[in-house]
């Protein structure tokens, strides 16, 4: 039963049913067509993407390769901007419903590369290959595609070794940017050496950003856009998270034999003729929950400090900040774009970040009257069916009275099993875009 001093029923539903519109707000405004529909226009033979036009008639070809979690629906939004016929390739994990003409299609792996992941590697690079100063290259980048499309930089990188690498990165509690610094280095498309073999065509990349704003070439691991990162950087992350015993010897002994070579930096001809607009980010998410909010006559703040924090660090701060906030206004929302870390151990359960995050949240928020949302725009958080969960000061009692314990689901990282049987998780289905992850908090 509700605690004495929570509100009626009503205000109670009401408020998760606030939090869950101003999410599906969210998804609405960084929905690909809208983002395309502002930022790129084709007029007769001219096709304007952001600020840079190109004149159509000056290119022999015009080439699209679309990869990533967006990778379909970034194709088809283009195609029906630009009025003349579209070939290349389209390298997606999930199969469209209808399938767009003049493309060849794979579906390669995600979180983890498939052997599809590797075809399209192959099929990409040989299709810029081909590529002259006479060419148009339209990529279409958003996020997933360092594993949706992959080609190892060593030919005794085997696929399973390339799994068991995969794994072992995204298991180490490192951020995004960390992980793909060193997916960079051991790749033959990432960090910047896409845009080397295609050169010296025209290079237009047009991004769906899942990354932090600081660190715009680690979208996809930056395939066409100069590398921030060093091979010393990639010792020191490796190191740091203790990983050389868990990759494949393979990969491990390009480290221990000091085999890495640079990828292309800022500067390097490979970009003399390459341009990038981002289209979508964690901003028109944020912006768009904050806008919804506002609307609902919530006190609102942003705070997006806690990006690629250790998700118990970010929790605590972030309820903090709401307790602090709840003094000065009796309705309050704290907004937080981004991702958290989960350092998730070997034998983990159904759940990911976003579902972890929230329980742990809901733990601490035990007879509050706050409403926690944490949940991926691209409809997926970990291994489960779940774009992630919303809890409230009412969670952990229903749970328990379902026979499950919150802290025993935690440390198994198995959180989904619990949150779906109280209905508290968020099921959207992929959405066909990612722009990272949103927290929504409620205090009332």
């Amino acid at each position: 039963m509700p605690h004495s001093s929570w509100p009626t029923q009503g205000v109670f539903r009401e408020m998760r049913v606030r939090a869950r519109e101003m999410f599906n707000h969210a998804l609405l405004e960084c929905s690909i067509p809208h983002a395309f529909s502002r930022q790129i226009l084709c007029d007769g033979r001219h096709l304007r993407i952001g600020k840079d036009v190109y004149d159509l008639d000056l290119f022999e070809r015009t080439l699209v390769v679309s990869i990533g979690k967006a990778g379909h629906s970034m194709a088809e939004a283009l195609s029906n901007i630009v009025d003349v016929g579209l070939t290349g390739i389209i390298d997606c994990p999930i199969v469209p419903t209808a399938e767009l003409s003049g493309f060849q299609y794979f579906f390669g792996g995600h979180p983890l590369p498939n052997e599809n992941s590797l075809r399209a590697g192959d099929a990409i690079l040989r299709l810029v290959a081909g590529a002259s100063r006479r060419t148009l290259l339209v990529f279409l980048i958003s996020g997933g595609a360092s594993a949706i499309a992959e080609k190892p930089i060593s030919v005794g990188i085997s696929l399973d070794g390339l799994i068991q690498t995969y794994k072992a990165l995204v298991h180490s509690g490192a951020p995004i940017a960390e992980i793909n610094a060193v997916r960079k280095h051991l790749s033959a498309l990432k960090g910047g050496r896409l845009a080397r073999a295609a050169a010296p065509a025209y290079q237009a990349s047009v991004l769906v950003s899942d990354v932090p704003q600081s660190s715009p070439d680690a979208l996809a691991s930056g395939p066409t856009m100069p590398d921030t990162t060093t091979v010393a950087d990639c010792r020191a992350i490796v190191e740091r998270y203790k990983l050389l015993r868990h990759f494949p010897a393979s990969v491990s002994g390009l480290f221990e034999h000091d085999l890495l070579q640079e990828t292309p930096k800022q500067g390097d001809l490979a970009f003399q003729y390459s341009h990038y607009t981002t289209v979508l980010s964690n901003a028109t998410a944020t912006n768009a929950a904050v806008e919804c909010a506002t609307l609902d006559d919530f006190a609102v703040e942003v705070d997006n400090s806690c990006d690629d924090w250790d998700f118990q660090r970010a929790a605590d701060h972030l309820l903090g900040r709401l307790r602090e906030l709840r003094h000065d206004a009796p309705r309050v929302c704290l907004i937080s774009g981004g991702e958290v870390t989960v350092k998730v151990g070997t034998n983990s359960g159904v759940g990911g970040r976003n579902q972890h995050f929230a329980l742990y949240c809901a733990q601490q928020i035990a007879g509050e009257n706050i409403i926690v949302l944490s949940a991926g725009t691209d409809g997926i958080d970990g291994n489960s069916q779940a774009a992630g969960a919303l809890v409230d000061g009412t969670t952990v009692e229903r749970a328990k009275q379902r026979g499950f314990d919150a802290a025993t689901a935690l440390a198994q990282f198995d959180s989904f099993p619990l949150l779906d049987a109280i209905g508290d998780t968020i099921v959207t289905g992929p959405t066909g875009n990612n722009v990272r992850d949103l927290r929504i908090l409620l205090a009332y």
